[in-house]
C-alpha cells in the first residue's frame, strides 16, 4: 500500500435527525428526505450536508436546518449524537458522518431543498418492540441489530425496504439515546417550545418508552420528573374543564443563562 493510499481522505458529512411535535395530533415526528441524486437516488434518508471548509460541525448542523426548513435556530436546539466511521457503511468511497439531533420548537411547513425530490414529516412510533416511522403508505422500522458490528455484517444497505445508507442504524441510535436521557436531560421536550402541559410531555415520552401516553400516570410522572420542570402558570386557551398548568424545561432556562 502506497503512502497516498494510506492518506486517502474520506468524505465528512453531517447527518441531522430533525425532530418535531405536532400539537394537533400530539405525535412526535422525524424529518426524512427523498434523495434526488445518486447514491441511493429515490430512497428516503435523513437530511445530510457536507461540512464546509470554514465552518464547524455545529455550524453545519444548524445550516442544514436553515436550508431544509428555513428556520434559524440557536445552538441550544441541537445536540451532537455520535460519529459513524464503520468502513462498511458505504459501498463506494469511504464516508464519515457526524450525526446531530435538532429539536424544533415548532412544526413548520416543508419544501424540498437541494438534493431532495421530496421532504416529509414521518410520525414516530413503535411496532413489535422496534421504533418506527410512518407517513401515509411509507413505513420504516429501526434495525433489529443489537450493536454496530452486527448491523453492518447482517444488513444489506441496498435493500429497497431500508432507509438510504446506514440511516436505519443511525435512527435507532438516536431514538435509544433520547430514551436513555428522559430521566435526567430530556432535550426532546424542546420540541414543545417554551411552554407545555404535562399531558404534552407524556405524549413526547410515550413512544420512546414504547407505551401509550395513557400508560404514563400523570401524578407519578409529575412526582418523578417534576424537578426538571418549572411551573409557569395556567393555560389561557379556552377549553372544557379546568385549564391545565403550564411548565417550562428547567434545563432549557439554565442553559440559556
Amino acid at each position: 500500500m502506497t503512502e497516498v493510499q494510506l492518506l486517502e481522505r474520506p468524505y465528512i458529512n453531517i447527518v441531522n435527525l430533525i425532530w418535531s411535535f405536532d400539537r394537533q395530533t400530539e405525535k412526535m415526528h422525524l424529518l426524512l428526505v427523498k434523495r434526488a441524486n445518486e447514491p441511493f437516488r429515490g430512497k428516503w434518508a435523513l437530511p445530510e450536508t457536507f461540512m464546509r471548509m470554514r465552518e464547524s460541525a455545529d455550524q453545519a448542523a444548524l445550516r442544514l436546518v436553515k436550508e431544509k426548513i428555513g428556520l434559524e435556530l440557536s445552538a441550544i436546539h441541537t445536540e451532537q449524537l455520535a460519529t459513524f466511521t464503520n468502513p462498511g457503511r458505504t459501498s463506494g468511497q469511504r464516508a464519515i458522518s457526524l450525526a446531530y439531533m435538532t429539536f424544533l420548537p415548532e412544526m413548520p411547513r416543508l419544501r424540498a431543498g437541494y438534493g431532495a425530490s421530496e421532504v416529509q414529516w414521518f410520525r414516530f412510533g413503535y411496532k413489535d418492540k422496534r421504533y418506527s416511522l410512518i407517513s401515509g403508505n411509507l413505513f420504516f422500522l429501526a434495525t433489529k441489530a443489537a450493536n454496530e458490528n452486527q448491523f453492518y455484517q447482517q444488513t444489506h444497505l441496498e435493500s429497497k425496504t431500508n432507509l438510504a445508507f446506514d440511516h436505519e442504524w443511525v435512527f435507532k441510535v438516536a431514538a435509544t439515546r433520547i430514551r436513555n436521557k428522559l430521566d435526567y436531560k430530556p432535550n426532546i421536550l424542546l420540541t414543545l417550545g417554551a411552554r407545555f402541559t404535562l399531558k404534552e410531555a407524556r405524549s413526547v415520552y410515550a413512544p420512546f418508552l414504547m407505551v401509550s401516553p395513557q400508560q404514563i400516570d400523570n401524578s407519578n410522572f409529575k412526582k418523578t420528573h417534576g424537578h426538571m420542570f418549572k411551573d409557569v402558570g395556567i393555560s389561557t386557551i379556552k377549553q372544557p374543564g379546568r385549564p391545565p398548568r403550564l411548565y417550562s424545561l428547567r434545563m432549557h432556562d439554565t442553559e440559556k443563562n
